[in-house]
């Protein structure tokens, strides 16, 4: 049976800074625990444990974020990971501005364009209706004025 394992990132709490990356594993690979990693790596063995946070990702998890982006932290506020991502723009080294994942940011908005693609639709529906009431009325008053002559 093929496994496969998500990364680990193993952080700073109190500044968020990554300490270690474990990466993805696939494979004949067993997943270690967070004790086995303390035991493993040397940058864990050199912090106290518990200045230290972990975030367990899935298989292939940002995947795509992982692949763009130009640096990674996790906030420490919300313990979740935020990305840096090139600007194509900008010739000359700049500071990372540490955001959401573009995967998520992309999500959210595709889900903002649903709900306002069904709001507009909704909106042209009640409009119609409206439209053929007053076509009614004035129908309606027309067959009154033209009876009354």
């Amino acid at each position: 049976m093929i496994n496969q394992i998500g990364r680990k990132i193993y952080f700073d709490k109190s500044i968020g800074n990554v300490i270690l990356d474990t990466g993805e594993k696939m494979g004949a690979v067993i997943e270690t625990t967070i004790d086995q990693d303390f035991e493993t790596y040397q940058a864990l063995k050199e912090r106290v444990r518990d200045t230290v946070g972990v975030i367990k990702l899935e298989y292939g998890q940002y995947a795509e974020d992982f692949a763009q982006c130009n640096g990674y932290r996790v906030n420490p506020e919300t313990l979740e990971l935020e990305f840096s991502y090139p600007d194509p723009n900008v010739t000359e080294p700049q500071e990372p501005v540490f955001q959401k994942p573009l995967t998520e940011q992309i999500k959210e908005l595709e889900e903002q364009n649903l709900e306002l693609m069904l709001s507009i639709a909704e909106m042209a529906e009640s409009h119609e209706q409206e439209k053929t009431e007053l076509q009614l009325a004035i129908a309606e008053l027309a067959e009154l004025v033209a009876g009354g002559n």
